[in-house]
């Protein structure tokens, strides 16, 4: 079979024979694959524990890699219209507000052929929500699924929140996009014999969404929220990311650091934030961030940052996991949208090139398993780069950032800015190597489940 090549123009493959798809979770990743599989001639049934979908959220990075596929599912134009292009980050010392180091990001871009740019999460999530809607989706609103099939056969079992009864949806492959603390993760786990538990990182985020208004009579606030600049302070222990969203009128802040709370597996990862505890940890930092923390108001958000060791497979029978159910993300390279879009797009066009249901999940397994470990470790080592104490290495770490802006490229500990890791992380384009590089990626599924003793039915 030699399938035809991808192109960045609108996704217009359709499927060999159209399936019923089953898709557990309407978050980002669960909407881009619904909409991803409709648009290709699928039938999409989309189950969502929750009664109402809300705006939620705050500020995310899209970066090329992930752009590129939104723009095959023909909703670029709309994200871009809400989304903001930065023209760089200005990295910076925690306790200071002169610059280390400028990275550019409008360059990006021409550079990757697929803007990157930054966006409100309830944007995103909207826009893709309309556009699965419109393509036929059938989202169902307060359906809790609390289980796959034993055998992992294509089929869900979800209890009606309104009326408590359970019922059975049937289909030809099922999804899972339902989080961190995926239910079917762990029914895959189990199955495999395998312990699947949060490991805690032992650090937090704070996320603050700061509206133009309240800071008004502060000039130097004014000018970082119109300068299209993002902001990146480092210090020990933690750090700062910070950019304007919603056209300037809102700025977005993630502030990292020690968590010394209790955590455990079925912790709350989102609770409202100790207002005083913030501003004790960043009293001795910028003059800046200072400023901008004086106008934080009670709608204090801290995430607990956890990460999951991989499981052996995340394709297990007819059911693939997709997104964090997959494969957690660190926020520290900002590919945590990222990977789940990416999930979705492999998934879509593997299914274009075969309706065997096994081989194309086979296929999304191989291209996408090792990619999103490898993104993750690097959001992990990036971390640990950001949050050194005053040291020898810190100082070694503030002079690399300084010679690459002086034009002395090297291998960076911070995966974000290292150049050669961009080109793999933001550089890809896993759509177009799924299609164009199908009979390659067949064969090397046939060879592992030769290996292993198992054959797939005919392509």
């Amino acid at each position: 079979m030699e399938p035809p090549s991808a192109t960045n123009s609108n996704f217009r493959r359709h499927a060999p024979k159209p399936l019923r798809v089953i898709v557990v979770g309407a978050g980002i990743s669960g909407l881009a694959a619904g909409l991803a599989f409709a648009l290709s001639g699928h039938s999409v049934v989309v189950l969502e524990s929750v009664d109402e979908l809300a705006e939620v959220g705050a500020g995310l990075q899209l970066a090329p890699n992930c752009t590129c596929i939104l723009r095959r599912l023909g909703i670029l134009e709309d994200v871009m219209k809400h989304a903001s292009v930065l023209s760089g980050v200005s990295i910076r010392r925690y306790d200071s507000d002169d610059e280390l180091g400028l990275s550019p990001l409008d360059v990006l871009g021409q550079r990757y052929r697929s803007p990157m740019a930054v966006i409100h999460r309830a944007d995103l999530h909207r826009i893709l929500l309309d556009a699965a809607r419109r393509s036929g989706c059938h989202i169902l609103l307060s359906h809790t699924v609390v289980a796959a099939d034993p055998q992992f056969l294509p089929r869900v079992q979800a209890i009606r929140s309104e009326t408590g009864t359970t019922v059975w949806f049937n289909g030809d492959v099922v999804l899972a996009a339902d989080g961190i603390k995926s239910m079917l993760r762990r029914q895959m786990a189990q199955a495999g014999g395998h312990q699947d538990r949060r490991i805690p990182t032992r650090d937090a985020a704070y996320r603050l969404l700061i509206p133009r208004e309240r800071i008004q009579h502060d000039k130097l606030l004014l000018s970082m929220l119109d300068q299209n600049v993002a902001m990146r302070y480092m210090g020990p222990g933690g750090h700062v990311m910070a950019y304007p969203v919603k056209g300037n009128t809102v700025y977005n802040m993630v502030l990292i650091h020690p968590d010394h709370s209790d955590d455990t597996e079925d912790s709350t990862w989102a609770t409202q934030g100790d207002r005083e505890a913030m501003l004790s940890f960043y009293s001795s930092w910028s003059p800046a961030i200072r400023a901008w923390l004086a106008h934080a108001g009670d709608d204090i958000v801290e995430w607990k940052l956890s990460e999951r060791a991989p499981l052996p497979q995340r394709v297990r029978g007819s059911v693939a996991l997709i997104g964090d159910a997959a494969q957690p993300m660190l926020p520290y390279v900002a590919q945590g949208a990222a990977s789940g879009i990416e999930d979705a797009g492999v998934l879509a066009a593997a299914f274009t090139c075969t309706s065997d249901v096994l081989l194309a999940l086979a296929v999304y397994e191989t291209v996408r398993k090792r990619r999103a470990e490898r993104i993750a470790a690097s959001a992990a080592a990036t971390g640990r780069a950001l949050h050194l104490p005053d040291s020898p290495e810190q100082r070694a770490r503030d002079e690399a950032i300084k010679n690459q802006g002086r034009g002395q490229a090297a291998a960076s500990q911070d995966k974000w800015r290292d150049v050669e890791w961009q080109n793999y992380m933001w550089g890809t384009d896993v759509m177009r190597h799924t299609i164009q590089s199908w009979d390659e990626l067949v064969a090397q599924v046939r060879k592992q489940q030769k290996r292993a003793g198992k054959i797939s039915s005919s392509i």
